[in-house]
């Protein structure tokens, strides 16, 4: 029989390894911080910014948004259903709902499912998903998700110049002033970075799912042919053409395919909309956007209203 102060002096020992591991006593370690965003319409309207602290590894991106505002749920507290009264819903035929991203990536599963590591940014956003179900990534959680820690780890960052001239060395600079340093090749894990005109862009087999549509790609930007080249238009939220971009267009874009890491594309229809696109590679211009595009240095966050 092990003596009652043995059990004892075992007890303590295991609650205190549990405590380190966070595993079900109290809140487990500080974390730090996550950014939230709230926002609807394709992040055209601000609901919610703020800087959340005490983040711990007990934490979730749903009790992180229920700190912060209120909400309801469905299918058994593990979606969002509304949001300070903003409600899904269906109405004439359009469906609106609420998504979230983390890092400026659509997650893969619920928000009660996802633990939170500290230092994420965590993007929700009410939509109609008429033109697209699912947007695999987006550019408005700029500088993640370089400078961060996608997935849990770190990941290393290519910027892949496809005839894109001085603007591989815009965009360079740009990851540099956020402290990522980007390799010119491109390991398997790397998150990458096409710079170049869509002529050559899109030739790589991820970039080219924007031929496809927003259906497949998440992107409200199309290119068609035209005059030996290409021609750039910008959708709408119903994922149709409503505007026509000339020769000079540009465009900043994100798109994924499977669970690999998140594609960008620093594009356009010539070297003039590839060098104005990499310009927009900041805070200022990326924020809470899900895609850009630019022409004689006039941007237009995507899809267009």
């Amino acid at each position: 029989m092990i003596p009652r102060r043995g059990i004892a002096v075992a007890i303590a020992l295991l609650v205190g390894a549990l405590a380190a591991a966070g595993c079900g006593f109290g809140p487990g370690k500080d974390l730090g911080g996550v950014r939230l965003t709230v926002s609807r319409d394709y992040g055209h309207t601000s609901l919610l910014e703020r800087e959340v602290g005490d983040v711990t590894e007990s934490d979730t991106v749903m009790r992180v948004l229920e700190r912060n505002a209120e909400i309801t749920t469905r299918y058994g507290g593990g979606f969002v259903q509304s949001i300070d009264g903003l409600e899904a819903q269906e109405r004439f035929g359009r469906s609106s709902d609420w998504f979230f991203y983390v890092d400026g990536v659509e997650s893969p599963v619920g928000a009660a499912d996802y633990s939170l590591r500290g230092g994420e940014w965590v993007w929700w956003d009410y939509r109609n998903w008429e033109g697209a179900m699912s947007v695999p990534a987006v550019v408005g959680s700029w500088p993640q998700p370089f400078a961060g820690s996608y997935g849990g780890h770190p990941h290393p960052v290519a910027v892949e110049c496809l005839g894109g001239g001085a603007a591989c060395a815009t965009v360079r600079s740009k990851l540099r002033a956020v402290g990522v340093e980007a390799a010119a090749g491109s390991a398997a894990d790397a998150i990458r970075v096409l710079v170049g005109p869509w002529q050559r862009v899109r030739d790589d087999p991820v970039a080219a799912q924007i031929e496809s549509g927003p259906q497949r790609s998440g992107v409200f930007a199309e290119f068609g042919r035209a005059r030996g080249g290409y021609a750039m238009r910008g959708l709408g939220e119903d994922g149709k053409a409503a505007a026509a971009f000339g020769p000079g267009a540009g465009l900043v874009a994100a798109t994924r395919r499977g669970e690999a890491p998140p594609v960008w594309v620093v594009t356009g229809v010539g070297p003039r909309g590839v060098a104005d696109a990499a310009a927009l590679l900041d805070t200022a211009h990326l924020r809470d956007r899900y895609a850009v595009a630019v022409e004689d240095g006039r941007e237009e966050a995507l899809p267009l209203r």
